[in-house]
C-alpha cells in the first residue's frame, strides 16, 4: 500500500508541477527533480512541509525555467535510511532525475551521498549533518539550510550571556544529530561561562519519557532538549505532566517547536526559548507574502522544513537561468548553483560560502500565543551566521566532529 501511495503521489505531483510545452522547449526535454522524503511515520508532517515548500517556489515560477519544464518526482522514503537509499536509486535510474532535493534526517543523508557521489549528481540536501560542508565535503552538495550547529552556536552564547544561566541540563535523542546540535550549544555556552551539568540520551522510538525526566537535576537553570516531530510533542507534554515546566525553563534546539509540530502542541510550549535560521513571524515582506500564500493554499504556517525548500527550489531555478538550463552539464550547473545569490528569501539574504553552505540569519524565538495559535516570535537576530560561527575555520576543521562525548561533560557529577 504504501508504495503503490508513493507512485501515485509521484504521478500526482509530476501532473501538477508541468505545465503545457512552451516553445523550444520540447526539444531538450523537462529537467527532472527528485524528492525523496517522509511521507508516513513520525516525520511525515515535516515531509509534507518540505513538499509544499518546493512545490510553492515551482509553481509561482509557472512551472518551467529557461525554456524547460520542471517535473518534481517525490518518493516516500518512510524517514528509514535503507528506504531512502532504495528510492533515491529509483529517481536515479529508473527516472533519469538531473537533480535530487529533500532529504533531511542524518542517517538518510549519510547513506546516499557515496551513491550520489558515484552517480555524479548534483544534491540539495536538507539535512544538518555539519560534516556534509566541512570534514567529508562534497563536490556535488549545494545546502541552502542550516548546519545543525549554525543556530546551536549563537544560542550557546545567548543562553550565558543574555539569559544568564550558569547551569544547562540537555536531554535529547540518542543519535548524531542530536550530539551536534547539543555539542554546538555546549562548546559556546561553556565557553561564555556556563555549565553543562548533566547529559541524558533517548532512543529515538522512546514513548514514556518518564524516566529520563526523573533523573532531570533540579538545581538546573535550564533543560536543553533536541527533538523533532512527534518526539517533540509527546517530550513537550510528558515534561508539563511532570510538573517540571514551571520549574526548569526549556532551550529548545531548532526542531523543537518547530511551526510544524506547534500545532500538535498546547500550553506545554509557552515560554520555550529556541534558536533557528527562520520563523514564520519574521517582519519582512518578503516573508509576510510567503506566510500569506503558504496559508491561503495549505492552511497553516510554514516551518523551516517549508522555507528551506522553497529556497531551495528557487536556487536550482536561478541555476539554470545561469547556466542556460543546461543541467546535464553537472560541472556548469553547479558553478552556476554555488554563486546563487537572492537578496530576497522568506527568512532573509541567501548567500553560499565556498563549501557551498549558506550564511544565514539565526533567530532566538520565544514560543507565544498569537492571534489564538502557538508562534515562534523573534526576539533577537545573529546576521549571516557562518557554519564555523567566529572561529577560524582551519581550527574548527582540526577539532573532532561534535559526538555522544565532544565536548566531554566536564561538570557532570
Amino acid at each position: 500500500m504504501r508504495k503503490s501511495g508513493a507512485l501515485a503521489l509521484a504521478a500526482v505531483l509530476t501532473a501538477t508541477l508541468v505545465v503545457p510545452d512552451l516553445l523550444g522547449a520540447a526539444e531538450r526535454g523537462p529537467v527532472r527533480i527528485g524528492l525523496p522524503i517522509p511521507l508516513v511515520g513520525n516525520m511525515a508532517q515535516v515531509g509534507a512541509d518540505m513538499r509544499e515548500g518546493f512545490m510553492m517556489a515551482i509553481e509561482e515560477a509557472g512551472g518551467q525555467v529557461a525554456g524547460r519544464k520542471i517535473e518534481v518526482i517525490a518518493e516516500d522514503d518512510e524517514g528509514n535510511p535503507a528506504q531512502t537509499l532504495t528510492k533515491t536509486r529509483k529517481l536515479v535510474e529508473s527516472d533519469r532525475v538531473h537533480v535530487i532535493a529533500g532529504v533531511f534526517l542524518a542517517g538518510s543523508c549519510w547513506a546516499v551521498v557515496p551513491y550520489l557521489n558515484g552517480k555524479k549528481i548534483p544534491f540539495l540536501f536538507a539535512c544538518g549533518n555539519d560534516d556534509l560542508t566541512q570534514r567529508k565535503p562534497s563536490d556535488y552538495l549545494v545546502r541552502v539550510s542550516s548546519t545543525g550547529t549554525q543556530p546551536a552556536h549563537p544560542f550557546g552564547e545567548y543562553a550565558a550571556k543574555v539569559l544568564g544561566y550558569k547551569r544547562v541540563a540537555a536531554l535529547g535523542w540518542d543519535y548524531s544529530f542530536a550530539y551536534e546540535v547539543t555539542g554546538g550549544f555546549q562548546r559556546t555556552f561553556e565557553a561564555n561561562g556556563g555549565k553543562i551539568v548533566q547529559k541524558l540520551w533517548t532512543p529515538m522510538n522512546t514513548q514514556d519519557f518518564g524516566p529520563y525526566l526523573s533523573q532531570l537535576k533540579r538545581d538546573a537553570d535550564a533543560v536543553f532538549m533536541f527533538f523533532a516531530g512527534a518526539g517533540a510533542t509527546r517530550v513537550l507534554k510528558h515534561y508539563q505532566s511532570f510538573g517540571l515546566k514551571e520549574k526548569i525553563p526549556i532551550l529548545g534546539g531548532r526542531a523543537l517547536v518547530d511551526p510544524s509540530v506547534l500545532p500538535t502542541m498546547g500550553d506545554e510550549a509557552l515560554g520555550v526559548v529556541s534558536a533557528s535560521h527562520y520563523t514564520p513571524t519574521l517582519d519582512t515582506p518578503a516573508n509576510k507574502r510567503f506566510v500569506r500564500a503558504y496559508r491561503t493554499k495549505y492552511g497553516r504556517p510554514p516551518s523551516h522544513y517549508s522555507v528551506d525548500l522553497y529556497v531551495s527550489a528557487q536556487t536550482i531555478m536561478e541555476a539554470l537561468k545561469a547556466s542556460d538550463g543546461d543541467v546535464e552539464n553537472v560541472p556548469r550547473f553547479l558553478a552556476a548553483a554555488r554563486k546563487v545569490r537572492l537578496a530576497e528569501t522568506p527568512r532573509g539574504p541567501m548567500e553560499l560560502d565556498e563549501t557551498g553552505q549558506a550564511l544565514v540569519n539565526i533567530y532566538i524565538t520565544r514560543t507565544e500565543r498569537v492571534g489564538g495559535e502557538l508562534q515562534n516570535v523573534a526576539i533577537h537576530t545573529y546576521p549571516r551566521v557562518s557554519q564555523f560561527w567566529t572561529f577560524n575555520k582551519d581550527e574548527y576543521l582540526r577539532q573532532p566532529l561534535y559526538s555522544r562525548d565532544n565536548p566531554p561533560c566536564r561538570f557532570c557529577d
